[in-house]
């Protein structure tokens, strides 16, 4: 059997983080994340930093040259055009960082990579199967509020902003529930560690 290339996404709070600290620690996988590399993309004196100050203004930088994402967030999640022009800009830097950390993981037999946005941004090519995170509606708005210090509007605006989560279940390899407590999300994940895909 060829290498393992777990692609695991779900939709914003409900647990991807979760289920990737635990693969690394408890299982020692090597884990990618794509959240990561993004960020890696929009660092000081970058090309995509530099695209987005010329579209949206040098007040999107800050004086120590960082971007003000809280300030950018507000402007893409109301602008669906302007998310897919972000988008566009930094999917391409992100798939080079996988391709670039692969590279050095050939010989592992499982890797881990957590992609938010696997269905969206069209990377199901780069991995072997496919695992969504979910868990109830009103769990996951809570979850957001509470770790991002949200309102119920700006939660709902950043859960709307992204593909139903229902739509990322249907499409999934292996669906791990987070309804319950983390001793069931932990053998919810070691249940399909054990069961790898046939390819």
């Amino acid at each position: 059997m060829g290498q393992r290339i777990i692609g695991l996404t779900g939709g914003i709070a409900t647990g991807k983080s979760t289920v990737a600290d635990y693969l690394a620690r408890r299982h020692r996988l090597p884990v990618l994340d794509a959240d990561i590399y993004a960020r890696q993309a929009v660092e000081p004196g970058s090309v995509v930093l530099g695209a987005i100050a010329d579209r949206y203004g040098a007040a999107l930088v800050r004086g120590d040259g960082t971007l003000d994402r809280a300030r950018l967030g507000d402007i893409v999640f109301n602008q669906p055009a302007e998310k897919t022009w972000l988008e566009q800009q930094i999917h391409p830097v992100v798939r080079q960082c996988f391709e670039a950390a692969m590279a050095k993981l050939a010989e592992a037999p499982v890797v881990v990579q957590v992609i938010p946005l696997l269905f969206e941004a069209n990377l199901t090519d780069q991995v072997i199967e496919t695992w969504v995170v979910a868990c109830p509606l009103e769990r996951q708005r809570q979850r957001l509020m509470d770790r991002n210090h949200l309102s119920p509007a700006q939660a709902d605006a950043r859960i709307q902003s992204q593909m139903p989560l229902a739509e990322k279940v249907a499409r999934a390899d292996v669906v791990i529930d987070n309804s319950a407590d983390l001793p069931a999300l932990f053998r919810r994940v070691e249940e399909a560690l054990q069961h790898p895909l046939q390819g």
